[in-house]
């Protein structure tokens, strides 16, 4: 398929147009229109917060009674993401719609959409692909985008097929999964039927990537085009997002391949709004696509406070029609994952949030989660540094964040 050849719009891509060129034709005002969002947790509070200074008013639904964006946003509607009736209660509140979780059910989404005239964003197409990790990976390649080598496993024959043509796969659940969640390596063909049992058969095989580091994109797509924030360097642990380095610590030609890369994956997306793409920089400098995110992502927290405006800023601007904010750099910055140190769930109580609070240029940021839980995502900490040049400077940087994230702790010692 050319990916310059592009389909006939829906009709919820449509109405977004008219609602964006309507919005810029006659120059936005305050206050401003009210943006239902599906799903409730850190990224809808995000939004709430950045919501809120623009003059929008947020609108959440979420199954969790007092979710964490429910402390910052107008009203949440209790109730399942693929509820029918709560999603038709949150488009007749609502003058646009957006999720942040992927868990939001496409297909209802489109269909609420033309009963109540609200646009959709990003498109529920869109969501639809990125849903299903296989039919991502074939959508990409398609369109001629780099990827690494797949195979969709119909049962255990087809996964030692791929363990030795590949020479070893990442297995992974073509839905849900997240956080290390949903994927399990199969290195040996006698292998596959345990690793079959773990994920289900509705998986897919991708060959393992050599890679020098893990990058991560985040773009926007507007109704005055598409804009990419710094490249930023993603570090994992059992396949955990653990810190974000921005600017990433690498060369330059690699920076400008990723933003390539990340420009024609937001071309061929549907939808405005904020992306997270994920990519692998290989041991010989190309890049691969790893995995979209049709929302804010965990590796652009670090735009709170290091660029001139924030990715939940940016993503309410764009699902609303407005004008895009700026995605440069305001200076160079590390952000790291608060996860629960805890060994069992347990009440989340927070000791030793003092000796971040008291640390120059250090930002934390809780996401009113009651409930601490091994290795759950509880908050983040966001060093900055004006004066970070090189490489060096910002190992400096990561270490300074990591021993703050370090020094907090959800035990009571």
């Amino acid at each position: 398929m050319d990916k310059n050849v592009r389909s006939a719009p829906t009709t919820s891509q449509v109405r977004t147009l008219i609602f964006a060129r309507r919005n810029l034709s006659r120059m936005t005002t305050l206050p401003g229109p009210t943006l239902g969002v599906v799903g409730g947790g850190q990224l809808g509070r995000m939004l709430a917060e950045a919501a809120a200074p623009l003059g929008v008013e947020v609108i959440v639904l979420d199954p969790t009674p007092e979710c964490p964006a429910s402390l910052v946003a107008r009203e949440q509607i209790v109730g399942e993401f693929d509820d029918p009736d709560a999603v038709r209660e949150l488009a007749a509140a609502s003058d646009a719609l957006t999720f942040e979780i992927e868990l939001a059910d496409p297909d209802l989404l489109a269909d609420v959409a033309d009963e109540h005239d609200v646009p959709v964003n990003p498109d529920p197409g869109t969501l639809r692909t990125i849903q299903d990790k296989l039919v991502q990976k074939e959508a990409l390649a398609d369109a001629g985008i780099p990827v690494p080598d797949f195979i969709g496993v119909g049962g255990e024959k087809d996964l030692k097929l791929a363990v030795e043509e590949l020479d070893g796969v990442m297995l992974k659940a073509r839905e849900g999964g997240y956080d290390g969640r949903g994927n399990t390596p199969v290195q040996e063909p006698d292998d596959a039927a345990a690793a079959l049992d773990e994920l289900g058969v509705d998986t897919m095989a991708e060959a393992f990537v050599p890679f020098e580091r893990e990058l991560s994109v985040i773009g926007v797509k507007g109704p005055d085009g598409v804009a990419t924030y710094p490249v930023t360097e993603t570090i994992h642990e059992d396949e955990i997002l653990r810190a974000s380095v921005s600017p990433a610590r690498t060369d330059d030609s690699v920076r400008d391949r990723a933003r390539e890369v990340a420009v024609d994956v937001l071309e061929f997306l549907d939808g405005y709004g904020v992306y997270g793409i994920e990519l692998f920089e290989t041991e010989n400098g190309d890049i691969l696509v790893n995995e979209i995110a049709p929302r804010p992502h965990n590796s652009g927290h670090w735009t709170i406070e290091g660029a001139h405006t924030s990715q939940f800023e940016t993503h309410v601007r764009a699902v609303l029609g407005w004008p895009l904010g700026s995605t440069d750099l305001a200076e160079p910055t590390v952000s790291v994952n608060l996860l629960g140190d805890v060994d069992e769930p347990e009440s989340a109580t927070l000791h030793n949030v003092d000796s971040v609070l008291e640390s120059s240029n250090a930002h934390f940021h809780w996401y009113g989660k009651k409930q601490a839980r091994p290795l759950r995502k509880m908050g983040h900490i966001t060093v900055t540094d004006p004066d970070a040049a090189d490489a060096d400077d910002y190992d400096a940087l990561l270490d300074r964040a990591e021993s703050l994230r370090d020094g907090v702790t959800f035990v009571d010692e």
